[in-house]
């Protein structure tokens, strides 16, 4: 009986763990080795307007394509100042558009998907792309599954019914607090933002406050060369 009991009580540790230690890292026969949590190679950092630095652990072996477009816009300092300008309590915060409200990208072509078996769990990162009607004709799914850019969302629950539709990149390994401090909303009426992205292995300096929010309309300035796109986003939790 107490064999037993000691089972639940480390069940119940193990599901109580935040984000950042639920990370394992399994090596499957036929699958590509993930990078080391350590690798600052693939290590992308957010310091947020909410008060502290996001580490995200990114994921190279799963989508290549997704995480050298993280790479390249951060190093050209694309997401500085943009906002999470659609937050859903319960579900996912989004950011990675200039324009701020849903419909910019970079001025770089839109990724075929990457689809993987990365679970939508709380703290993973994932691209957003363009949603498909219902009555959509495999072409419009097709551009539709096709049209992951600049934006992402971070999960804060678990939503696994859109996993193998939307491309995981990535997942929270510390700072999942300052995640969870995002103000809601679509768009939310105060949105925060990221004060500046990095790569670790560019010997980013730490992190340094700024303020808060923006006020409610006032979008990050708009990069040059970025053009306007479909609205983008996660399907909406259910």
């Amino acid at each position: 009986m107490r064999l037993i009991v000691a089972l639940f009580a480390l069940l119940g540790m193990t599901l109580a763990l935040p984000a950042q230690a639920q990370v394992i890292d399994v090596k499957v026969k036929g699958r590509a080795t993930p990078p080391s949590t350590t690798d600052k190679e693939n290590l992308w950092l957010l310091d947020l307007s909410t008060g502290g630095r996001v580490t995200i652990w990114l994921r190279p072996d799963v989508a290549p394509k997704m995480v050298e477009r993280i790479k390249t816009l951060t190093r050209r300092k694309f997401y500085d100042g943009v906002l999470f300008h659609r937050v859903i309590d319960g579900f996912m915060a989004q950011s990675g558009d200039p324009k701020g409200d849903g419909t910019g990208g970079s001025d770089l072509p839109d990724l075929e998907k990457e689809f993987n078996y990365l679970p939508h769990v709380r703290g993973a990162v994932s691209a957003a792309r363009p949603g498909a009607p219902q009555d959509a004709t495999p072409e419009q799914k097709a551009e539709a599954e096709n049209g992951a850019n600049s934006q992402f969302f971070i999960m804060f629950q678990p939503l696994l019914r859109l996993d193998k539709q939307y491309t995981v990149f990535g997942r929270v390994l510390d700072g999942m607090q300052y995640v969870d401090s995002i103000p809601r909303g679509e768009p939310p009426a105060q949105p925060a933002r990221i004060l500046h992205a990095y790569i670790a292995a560019d010997n980013p300096p730490p992190y340094q406050p700024g303020p808060a929010t923006l006020p409610a309309g006032e979008a990050p300035v708009t990069l040059p060369g970025t053009e306007p796109a479909a609205a983008t986003a996660p399907a909406p939790a259910e």
